[in-house]
């Protein structure tokens, strides 16, 4: 009885996710979440670079509070991007919206 209960919860859950969301997000494409991944990709670079920088910043003293308040925040940007790509991916995985579906005769 427990396991009927968890496959119509499931189903009820994608039906409900589905009809919310899929209204409101247009079909992507890889084309359309390349720019994403880049900016993902930057504010990684971003957080990185100013950690590589920390060294040069204080010399031999202690990092300052402002230092370790930019790295934080260059961290919190980098999650936070991080997070919502982790949560499209879902989205798409779980099929709450549609995607554009590549051509046949494209290669990638």
């Amino acid at each position: 009885m427990k396991n009927r209960l968890l496959i119509e919860l499931e189903i009820h859950r994608k039906a409900i996710n589905r009809d919310i969301i899929n209204p409101l997000i247009p079909e992507l494409s890889l084309d359309d979440l390349k720019p994403l991944l880049a900016l993902v990709a930057l504010a990684r670079a971003d957080y990185v670079k100013t950690l590589l920088n920390l060294p040069a910043a204080v010399g031999e003293n202690t990092p300052e509070v402002e230092h370790i308040k930019e790295l934080r925040n260059k961290r919190i940007i980098f999650e936070e991007l991080v997070d919502a790509v982790n949560a499209l991916e879902t989205v798409i995985q779980r099929e709450y919206m549609d995607v554009k579906s590549k051509p046949k005769n494209q290669t990638f």
